[in-house]
């Protein structure tokens, strides 16, 4: 009797690239792509949620051949030039989250009290308690601007060509662009909605219903009957989303986190303690992922090489027929859930302003800065990973 089990030495690869959401950092995650598409690193697979979301769909749907150009051009588009830049770092993230609060970002969202806003509009809708709308700003800025940089039908081809066949694999043929994996949350279920390019035609839409931050005032979607909020209500790091979308291939994985896990001094004023308590919410918190990951990879092999010993054991037809039922529950996990995360490179974004409303700086000033920034740190996790293998 043999056994039908695992190839690991067959197995198909994937490469993944995680993406947070964090308003205008999302600016540094175009830095950390350029770096890594200048270094060759092709994704098969293109993840995020919020803003993670938005520069995953202009990567598998760049206009461009280069897609970190189409992404940076985009970022460009993105920044507010109102702001001077020769402030202060910590005065222009005052000076720019402030004035994208009262006028919004013409390509990104705009104040349901008008454009361009004005006191009296403002006042005019707060001033009643009764009046006060459930957001605070329409996104539909955003919407018109990803018609200008993402080709939703270069997306949709994948799913159209009917690459995501029953066989499991999703890679089965040279693909057009990444596969595009973004997440959202049901707002009335509590629960992640993932939208996947190899299952679902995707459009503007869906993008923006993985941006509805509520906490910043932003509003809600509704798709397919569901009332849609930001994925990283949930989780900022769809990891585990992208592993149960593909549960068989094993994967190498890029994870771009935008809020500094470590912060050895202590807040000092209630704004330092709101702006680490916001760090913690939103940072990566895939460790759980990869553990169990690596300890589903150590049950398998030990279950194959207790195969292996029975398999050299002389059993009756009882036995026989047991160890075949078991055999068809190890091919089952084997192949339908055993992917392993085989490699993980984290670029990590270090922070040396701390300002609560940092998310929301759009001025070009800082978004230059950030995208340096995104840069010069995966050149750094590109090096630090050649050195340990």
């Amino acid at each position: 009797m043999t056994m039908q089990i695992r190839d690991t030495t067959t197995a198909r690869h994937e490469t993944v690239l995680v993406m947070q959401g964090g308003g205008a950092l999302g600016a540094y995650e175009c830095g950390v792509y350029k770096t890594l598409e200048k270094h060759g690193i092709e994704f098969d697979i293109v993840a995020g949620t919020s803003i993670g979301a938005v520069n995953a769909a202009v990567i598998a749907g760049s206009r461009d051949k280069f897609s970190a150009k189409t992404l940076e051009k985009f970022w460009f588009l993105m920044a507010e030039r109102i702001t001077p830049s020769f402030l202060d770092n910590n005065v222009r993230a005052i000076f720019s989250s402030m004035f994208a609060s009262l006028y919004g970002n013409k390509n990104a969202f705009e104040p349901v009290w008008g454009y361009p806003a004005s006191l009296f509009n403002y006042y005019s809708i707060f001033s009643n308690y009764t009046r006060i709308p459930p957001h605070l700003y329409d996104v539909k800025p955003l919407e018109d601007t990803l018609a200008k940089f993402v080709d939703f039908e270069r997306i949709n081809k994948q799913y159209r060509s009917g690459i995501n066949t029953k066989s499991g694999s999703s890679n089965e043929t040279k693909r057009v662009s990444p596969r595009l994996i973004m997440t959202c949350t049901d707002i009335q279920r509590s629960e992640s909605v993932t939208f996947d390019s190899d299952h679902m035609e995707l459009d503007a839409g869906h993008v923006i219903a993985c941006t509805g931050f509520p906490f910043y005032g932003l509003a809600w979607a509704k798709i397919n009957g569901m009332y849609l909020w930001d994925g990283s209500l949930l989780s900022n790091t769809p990891l585990r989303e992208v592993i149960d979308a593909s549960p068989k291939n094993d994967k190498r994985v890029y994870i771009v986190n935008l809020f500094p896990k470590i912060q050895r001094e202590l807040p000092t004023n209630i704004f330092d303690i709101w702006h680490r308590a916001r760090d913690i919410i939103h940072t990566d918190k895939t460790d759980h992922n990869i553990h169990m990951s690596k300890i589903v990879s150590r049950y398998l092999t030990v279950m194959r090489q207790m195969h292996d010993l029975l398999n050299n054991v002389q059993m009756d037809e009882n036995m026989k027929s047991t160890l075949l039922q078991i055999e068809k529950e190890y091919h089952k996990l084997a192949t339908d859930r055993g992917a392993i995360i085989e490699e993980i490179t984290k670029v990590e974004r270090k922070e040396d302003v701390r300002y609560i409303f940092e998310d929301a700086d759009f001025s070009l000033a800082t978004i230059k800065k950030l995208i340096k920034q995104g840069e010069d740190d995966a050149e750094n996790a590109l090096l630090e990973k050649s050195k340990q293998q």
